[in-house]
């Protein structure tokens, strides 16, 4: 339930988003948005609101335990259609996901970052992705969960005791839209924050951790908007799996 929670599934290709949810927790107040629902009720249709939802724009920040940031602002759909961009410290790269294929797009600091884990691969190719679209392997464990809205919302409930004990906050605003916050201390010594739709679906709106190892935010709005990427041209896209086999030979 924590910002990071998909960090360490995609942070190779810097690529960070989570959401919260919660279980338990106290009743609602009279008067008050959602009246009469427990935390547990409000989290767990803001969940479900999340994952039926055709569209989403996802975009936060995430510390990561070696104190590298990975940052995510990527419209995504139900089909993976996507489109944004990722990054990791200083670096970014322009991300594609269309007709079943992932594209990624930074400079050369970008790739000698990406591939820092083979370093005589990121002397000899770090320079020929540069500024091309590069065509990922569609198993590349990197790339793994990039551009998946549906994964997103199911690694939130990988660690069911993350999800009790959850508390009505007080209401507020997240990009002009009006939220009820729902918090939690965690045993790591965190502050867990969730923001939730008050009018229309009680969509997720946005996710907080405060303090730990792991601090971030991340929003989500622009909800069943279409997500329509195009095809990068076939004159600025490299095949990453044909490189690396041209590499080896």
């Amino acid at each position: 339930m924590r910002t990071s929670k998909v960090a360490t599934v995609v942070a190779a290709a810097s690529v960070c988003v989570a959401l919260l949810t919660g279980c338990g927790g106290d009743s609602g107040d009279e008067g008050e948005p959602f009246e009469g629902q427990s935390a547990d009720d409000i989290a767990a249709k803001a969940v479900e609101a999340t994952r039926q939802a055709k569209s989403m724009h996802v975009k936060g920040d995430t510390r990561l335990e070696d104190g590298s940031t990975v940052t995510i602002d990527v419209s995504v759909d139900q089909e993976k259609n996507c489109q944004g961009t990722i990054g990791a410290g200083e670096t970014r790269a322009d991300v594609r996901h269309t007709d079943a294929a992932l594209y990624l797009r930074g400079d050369e600091q970008y790739w000698q970052t990406a591939l820092k884990q083979q370093p005589d691969a990121a002397r000899k190719m770090a320079p020929k992705l540069r500024d091309k679209w590069v065509k990922m392997p569609a198993d590349d464990a990197s790339t793994a969960g990039v551009c998946d809205k549906q994964g997103f919302v199911a690694a939130m409930d990988e660690d069911k005791s993350e999800r009790r004990g959850m508390k009505r906050g007080s209401t507020t605003e997240v990009n002009g839209e009006e939220a009820l916050e729902l918090t939690k201390d965690a045993s790591g010594g965190e502050k867990l924050t969730l923001h939730v739709a008050t009018e229309g679906e009680p969509y997720i709106l946005k996710t907080t951790t405060e303090g730990g190892k792991n601090p971030g935010s991340v929003t989500f709005g622009e909800y069943g908007e279409t997500v329509n990427p195009e095809q990068p041209p076939a004159g600025e896209t490299v095949d990453m799996k044909e490189l690396a086999g041209e590499q080896q030979t």
